[in-house]
């Protein structure tokens, strides 16, 4: 079994890839396959409502200058999908939306029904927007959406940032095995009663030279 990573940030090695770094390496811990593919740095055309993609039964975008038909290809490889994506004003990268859009639109055949997760990646806020605005696309394919021991966020500014974020990474791992664990059992493997929980790990935070908990606000 496989997932695709989808790293939706224009930088290839920030923030946004450490957090799916950290979810590639425990579903390898696992036994669950990963590929992260980058959307790149590269302008992304949006949807233009042509509808040849179904006219001409094509099975993809019919533009195909950009990234986007590369991606929706690796949909009939997979048995899930996990997207990340930069917050930018409170919502998801534009150029990672327009490959949703028109990957989801040209090829859902391949992606319906299969387990899937958004996480979204912020400096302080609009990451709970990303997150929602992100999931949105999953409910409309009848996409089962794999959730974790709280919302999936990773905090971080500057590349290294979430590396730091205890709370957020572990967050990251758990939403991991929830993904290992439906993907085993709906796939004809054994698996356990409920995934394995690590214990908890919240976060402390500098603020006025003191630790506090984010919670603890």
């Amino acid at each position: 079994m496989k997932v695709l990573l989808i790293n939706g940030s224009p930088r290839q090695n920030g923030n946004t890839a450490t957090a799916l770094a950290e979810v590639a390496k425990q579903l390898t811990q696992e036994g669950i396959d990963s590929e992260i593919v980058w959307i790149g740095n590269k302008p992304i055309r949006g949807c233009i409502a042509c509808g040849q993609c179904k006219e001409q039964g094509l099975g993809q975008c019919i533009f195909d200058d950009d990234i986007c038909n590369k991606i929706s290809e690796k949909f009939k490889e997979v048995q899930a999908l996990i997207v990340g994506s930069p917050v930018y004003y409170g919502q998801p990268n534009g150029a990672l939306l327009s490959i949703i859009q028109r990957a989801f639109y040209s090829n859902g055949a391949n992606i319906s029904g299969k387990p899937a997760a958004s996480i979204a990646v912020c400096r302080r806020g609009g990451a709970t927007a990303v997150f929602e605005s992100l999931n949105m696309p999953f409910q409309m394919m009848n996409m089962p959406i794999v959730t974790s021991q709280y919302w999936n966020i990773v905090y971080g500014r500057t590349p290294g940032d979430a590396a730091m974020d205890t709370e957020g990474l572990q967050t990251m791992r758990t939403l991991a095995r929830n993904m290992a664990w439906l993907l085993k059992s709906t796939n004809g493997e054994k698996a356990p009663g409920r995934p394995a929980e690590e214990v908890w790990q919240e976060e402390p935070t500098r603020l006025q030279g003191k630790y506090r908990s984010y919670r603890g606000w």
